[in-house]
């Protein structure tokens, strides 16, 4: 949710007007407008990569014109065209049109073979995931530099050389150049090893203290790491000095919205996301993510391969919306490196397997979320917490799932999901008040209209004293198979804790629905149950209206015992006022 390769960075190279140098942050809150920059190198360090390719462009025109007007000097301006062509492909490249980069260096390339750009061409096709294509231009280039020590470095990872990148990884280790030591603290932050890349940044940090960027990798850690509030504060280093950096103000609003909510994080960046500027990808995902799904079909399907968390998120919005198939196929292809990355894997075959009944989706999703869960790294945090408390879940070891919940429950108070969850193991280990408790606190009507839901509340509500409550959850239900069941655990459940009044309504109506021999035995036996408590003035499993209600169900009965039992109970019906 916070990087994207798209674009670069450039806070000026979002301004439409391409000569103007945008405003400086001053004193006191005040702003004062900066000269227009008239050369090549004013652009380029105020980074307003629009207004260089501009200039460039404008100059290349002039310069046209002007040997259209002159003979001669052929060598020279054709040395000068290929400066100003590498020039503009640099631009491009800043601009983020990777594509058009790629294009005007195989070009010069093509017209000189001094050029010597072929680590720029491998450059721009790794930001185009050429990855194949880049490792082997780079590994034909005789030229050695630290620039392509770093770029085959994070090439091997991509392409999974183990041996070639643990060589190239102490290299770099042992290296004291900043460069060097910046591209191994990225590549700690890409392996989600975000402690070991907050300790290179720092290092580099001490000795290079104007390099405020470095402020910004560190709050990108620090969020990684769920210290939102550090985050910030680190962040605002940064943003003290430039205001306008679409990465610091994204990362901003994604730190509001894991402290505040989606209305706070969207204020951040309202401004800036529809401009069309660097990261406008990433402010567009991210403003989906910001407003709970809103718009995820038709913004987040264009940016899979572009936004890596896009695959995720919409895989979570399909999850929500119950399409566990599609959820599904994006998924399956995905391998998980992170510990978001198997969670949320976990959780699909999860739900598909209680969807399909396939116990090979379950196993699988017991297999994520463990790891997960008993990682060394995870095991104390909240998600690795979660995830092991929904492996247990998946296993059915319900004592143990109450283990992990309750070692969080302080941080879900409120929350209908976990409560929902935890009233489920609460339930099924026979805490039957504390589940009633936590069912009936949940206001979610999407959770409250599930057959689990009901099914768990009734079970709940006759363990604990109040079957009529559970009789109540039955005929607010809609009449079809699952009413039906409910029905059925109503009957059972009543019966076992003696609510024998509850389960002759429940077996009366199960008979009228299926006349079966079972359902009138039931209904049998719970009548006979209803008269043991009046006779024995028990206070509980008795009718409100007295003797009268229980011959009224009897009499509905098409059994022959029944009138059986009617007589009997009129021949003693001095026994049960």
């Amino acid at each position: 949710m916070i990087l994207s390769r798209g674009k670069t960075d450039s806070a000026s190279s979002r301004h439409t007007n391409s000569t103007s140098g945008g405003a400086a942050p001053g004193g006191a809150g005040k702003q004062r407008k900066a000269p227009a920059p008239t050369t090549l190198e004013d652009f380029i360090i105020k980074r307003d990569y629009t207004g260089a390719r501009a200039f460039l462009e404008y100059t290349n025109d002039e310069d046209d014109d002007e040997e259209n007007e002159a003979a001669g000097g052929a060598a020279a301006s054709g040395l000068k065209q290929r400066q100003v062509d590498q020039w503009i492909a640099f631009c491009n490249f800043h601009l983020g049109d990777y594509q058009q980069a790629l294009t005007q260096y195989k070009a010069i390339q093509k017209t000189s073979e001094k050029a010597n750009v072929e680590l720029n061409l491998a450059v721009c096709m790794f930001y185009l995931g050429l990855y194949e294509e880049a490792h082997q231009l780079v590994s034909n280039t005789s030229e050695e530099s630290p620039l392509k020590q770093r770029l085959l470095f994070h090439l091997v990872h991509k392409l999974g050389s183990v041996e070639e990148w643990a060589e190239l990884h102490d290299d770099l280790e042992n290296s004291s150049s900043v460069e060097q030591q910046l591209s191994l603290a990225s590549m700690h932050y890409l392996r989600a090893h975000y402690q070991e890349a907050i300790d290179v940044y720092k290092r580099v940090l001490v000795d290079n203290k104007d390099y405020m960027a470095i402020n910004v990798y560190l709050a990108l850690c620090f969020y990684k790491l769920d210290y939102y509030d550090m985050s910030q504060e680190v962040l605002d280093v940064y943003l003290g000095q430039h205001s306008d950096s679409t990465i610091a103000i994204n990362l901003k609003a994604c730190n509001r919205f894991r402290l505040f909510n989606g209305r706070v994080a969207e204020q951040e960046i309202k401004n800036i996301a529809d401009n069309g500027t660097f990261g406008a990808d990433l402010l567009r995902h991210n403003l989906v993510v910001f407003r709970n799904g809103e718009g995820a079909l038709r913004v987040l399907p264009g940016l899979l391969n572009i936004v890596p968390e896009a695959r995720l998120n919409l895989a979570i919005y399909y999850l929500k919306q119950g399409d566990v198939q599609e959820a599904h196929a994006l998924m399956k292809e995905l391998q998980p490196t992170s510990p978001h990355e198997y969670i949320l894997k976990g959780v699909v075959h999860a739900a598909l397997g209680q969807q399909l009944g396939s116990k090979e989706h379950i196993k699988t999703a017991q297999q994520n979320l463990h790891l997960v869960g008993s990682s060394a790294t995870e095991c104390d945090t909240i998600p690795g917490r979660q995830s092991m408390a929904s492996a247990f879940f998946l296993y059915q070891q319900f004592e143990e799932v109450l283990v992990y919940m309750n070692s969080i429950r302080s941080y879900f108070v409120n929350d209908d999901v976990f409560n929902y969850n935890f009233a489920q193991a609460k339930c099924a280990t026979g805490y039957y008040k504390e589940s009633e408790e936590l069912l009936m606190q949940i206001t979610d009507m999407d959770i409250k209209n599930q057959h689990t839901y009901c099914m768990i509340l009734a079970k709940c509500h006759i363990h604990c004293n109040h079957p009529e409550l559970a009789w109540n959850v039955f005929i607010t239900r809609d009449t079809n198979a699952e009413a039906f069941l409910l029905l059925q655990l109503i009957a059972n459940e009543c019966y076992k804790c003696e609510e024998f009044w509850v389960a002759a309504k429940a077996f009366d109506m199960l008979e009228k629905l299926d006349p079966s021999p079972e359902n009138w035995e039931g209904k049998r036996g719970a009548c006979a149950g209803v008269l043991y408590a009046m006779a024995t003035k028990a206070h509980r499993g008795r009718p409100g209206g007295g003797i009268s209600e229980v011959i009224g169900i009897l009499r509905e009965s098409s059994n022959s015992q029944a009138e059986a039992m009617i007589k009997t109970i009129r021949k003693h019906i001095s026994n049960f006022k």
